[in-house]
């Protein structure tokens, strides 16, 4: 008897040795996981029905279920200043789709929505939804608010990662949507006109749509590393903006920017981003960004700050019969190289001025969206390859993806009360510097600027992207925790950030915290 016990006690131990050793193990690696690594770990350990299409049936309730816990309210605090920004002048565009605006006199306030991708607080949304936002409160599905700071945005995709201080939190299984298809139905979850937990079904009425939504305000002062996508002049004007949404007929009203488009399996295949309407209100065009292109600009955002972003280099225009007939060319469908980027990737490969972009890795082109949305999941570096017509003859290319040569430096604005709300106001995003860097700047501590956002403190002082900040109120800065730790104990209300520009010349600037 006494053996059984003995042997009983053993096993019992052992087991929750081994327990204990995973979780430490677990929670050691689980920072540098991508967000679907991180989700198959936590599918793994947390077992669950799996949801069922329920198609046949058209009864949505079990997806509704499913996603609707991780599905948050976003609402943001503008100062008054931020009026005329270009967000605004999208709005009064396209009838106010992107989220709910209110316009009092003093501080404006902004709503929208969000989705929980991680259990340990990250959250993706819409760009547009939290740019240039001085404070950003998220609002759970079960009534808890939390302040969030922003981890990164991509203004080229629009989308943003923000994250919240919470554990154990319900997450959205994320899809594929290279394998959502036209006619599926597929649900739309978020917060239109300020009606939390909002479900809407439709369908997917078209895929790899290009509405000139993105980037549109800058349009006329910028060049695309893809090209342009409609006549323009012959100096290419580079749009880096990259659209491929998916078009639905869910019903998507303001509010619902950066809530989820999930198919009838409950998973996350779309961002909702913006509505066709003459309106603002549903006329039965919705759009969302592709999740396999989210996944990668997440990821680059959580694992960078930044995202790393490779560039083919070409400018261009869409063919169709009218663009064919006044080029003077016969073929009609495909992509027309206006221009090459000097040094860019294209122009390494022999690419030439004339030729017609017909196959992006042996997949018929016929959008901007087909080269695009591809080209936009991958890094600097990679290659990518094109099949071109030229005299007639196709020739195949293989294109290796340069990084930009001159990254945008965002900006950011000033001002602030909590820690999320003040480093917000910072307006940047940061990575640990590698021993390499510090021995390049002979410091002992650091992290590097990787993104600075219009119209905030780092971009008030001038502090490009490619900065080391190397403490701030005299406090050595490593890590972003090291920051918000410095900045949760301010004593009179001043913060010295001190560092190094990239050229190597050292800074000190003072910020007053209002």
């Amino acid at each position: 008897m006494k053996k059984i016990g003995l042997t009983l006690l053993t096993a019992f131990v052992g087991g929750a040795m081994a327990l204990g050793a995973y979780k430490v193990i677990e929670n050691k690696y689980s920072d540098n996981m991508s967000f679907e690594d991180k989700q198959k770990v936590y599918f793994t350990s947390n077992h669950q029905a799996p949801v069922v299409s329920s198609t046949g049936a058209l009864d949505f309730t079990e997806a509704a279920a499913a996603v609707t816990p991780a599905v948050v309210y976003i609402r943001t605090t503008y100062s008054s200043q931020g009026s005329g920004s270009s967000q605004d002048q999208l709005q009064q565009m396209f009838g106010d789709m992107f989220g709910q605006r209110v316009r009092p006199q003093g501080p404006q306030m902004a709503s929208g929505s969000g989705v929980i991708i991680s259990n340990d607080g990250y959250i993706v949304t819409n760009n547009h939804v939290v740019e240039k936002a001085d404070k950003i409160t998220v609002a759970t599905n079960d009534h808890r608010t939390f302040e969030a700071k922003v981890i990164g945005t991509d203004p080229n995709t629009d989308l943003a990662l923000i994250k919240i201080s919470a554990t154990d939190l319900p997450i959205v299984k994320l899809g594929n949507s290279d394998e959502a298809r036209v006619g599926e139905w597929v649900l739309a979850v978020g917060n239109p006109f300020n009606l939390t937990s909002t479900v809407t079904a439709g369908i997917i009425s078209a895929k790899g749509r290009n509405i000139g939504i993105i980037g549109s305000e800058d349009n006329q002062d910028e060049s695309n590393p893809f090209g342009r996508t409609r006549n323009q002049p012959a100096t290419p004007k580079l749009n880096k903006a990259i659209e491929s949404f998916i078009q639905t007929d869910a019903a998507i009203n303001p509010g619902n920017s950066g809530g989820a488009l999930v198919n009838t399996k409950g998973e996350l295949i779309g961002i909702n981003a913006a509505i066709a309407s003459h309106t603002g209100s549903y006329e039965g065009y919705g759009f969302a960004i592709p999740v396999n292109l989210a996944k990668k600009v997440l990821n680059d955002i959580k694992k960078f700050g930044t995202v790393k972003r490779g560039y083919v280099g070409v400018s261009f225009t869409e063919l169709n019969p009218d663009v064919a007939q006044k080029l003077g060319v016969s073929q009609t469908t495909g992509l027309y190289v206006n221009e090459l980027v000097d040094g860019g990737g294209a122009q390494a490969a022999g690419l030439q001025k004339g030729d017609i972009i017909e196959k992006v890795e042996g997949v018929q082109v016929y959008e901007s969206s087909d080269l695009q949305e591809h080209v936009g999941r991958l890094q600097p570096g990679d290659k990518i390859n094109l099949t071109v017509l030229r005299d007639g003859k196709e020739k195949a290319f293989a294109v290796t993806l340069k990084a930009d040569a001159t990254p945008a430096t965002n900006r950011t604005a000033a001002v602030s009360k909590s820690a999320e709300e003040l480093f917000n106001k910072l307006g940047a995003s940061f990575q640990p510097l590698t021993q390499a860097q510090k021995a390049k700047y002979h410091v002992n501590s650091g992290v590097l600027v990787t993104q600075v956002r219009e119209g905030r403190v780092f971009d008030s002082f001038e502090i490009p992207v490619g900065s080391i900040i190397t403490s701030i109120n005299k406090s050595p800065i490593n890590s972003v925790a090291d920051i918000d730790k410095v900045i949760t104990n301010l004593r009179n209300g001043n913060l010295v950030i001190s560092g190094y520009y990239p050229d190597g010349t050292n800074f000190n600037n003072m910020f007053q915290v209002q």
